[in-house]
């Protein structure tokens, strides 16, 4: 069951040099207050994985500013110039994967599946260094599971287990990053009792979750 905890006990969990996954599409979704607890406390030499690195000032662009990422691992980084500036000037290391890629190499690793097949990338830099298989006369790249030690979630609201409900859009890359990494933190907006939440309506099962901040912690 998981624990609900002060934002000081649950960024204990975090080190120097985590692989840390970000939940967030634009800053939406994405949970702010662990982020702005990890510039406080200068959590540095980090990989994220993230859809995107957020915008200035915003997100995951609080920890780009700060240089607190080493490796960003993410689908676009145009909505924030400092990103660009970093990479281009050697500061930060960012390997750009396709969109549908990165979920489902999340998604891989939650399911506990070795990798799966896909055209996306065939006959671009993508495919520099990956296998390619063919079926049917097609070729496809072999993609690999993608996991991290740390998955930072945001939840609309959770119950005291920790069964998740997100909020419409707000959901995008939280429920996969919630079952792929060792260790999962949610930042939930509202805590409320075990069975206020519908079954039918919870979008993250309990069992994936470890520590929960929010409500009055």
């Amino acid at each position: 069951m998981a624990e609900i905890v002060s934002i000081e006990a649950a960024l204990a969990e975090i080190e120097d040099g985590s692989k840390v996954m970000i939940g967030g599409f634009m800053a939406i979704g994405t949970p702010e207050n662990l982020i702005d607890a990890m510039v406080e406390r200068e959590i540095k030499d980090l990989t994220v994985i993230a859809n995107d690195t957020g915008i200035p000032e915003q997100g995951i662009g609080k920890l780009i500013a700060n240089k607190q990422i080493k490796k960003m691992i993410a689908t676009h980084i145009g909505l924030n110039p400092e990103t660009g500036r970093q990479m281009n000037e050697g500061e930060l290391e960012v390997e750009l994967i396709p969109q549908g890629t990165l979920v489902e190499q999340i998604r891989a690793a939650g399911a506990g599946l070795g990798g799966f097949l896909t055209p996306t990338g065939i006959g671009t830099v993508v495919e520099e260094g990956k296998e390619k298989i063919e079926v049917d006369g097609e070729e496809y790249l072999l993609e690999l599971p993608m996991g991290a030690e740390i998955a930072l979630v945001k939840a609309w609201k959770a119950d005291k287990k920790g069964n998740l409900v997100y909020r419409k859009s707000a959901r995008n890359f939280n429920p996969p990053m919630a079952m792929a990494a060792d260790l999962v933190i949610v930042e939930a907006e509202e805590i409320v009792e075990v069975g206020e939440i519908d079954p039918d309506q919870v979008m993250t099962p309990a069992a994936f979750v470890d520590l929960i901040i929010g409500g009055e912690e």
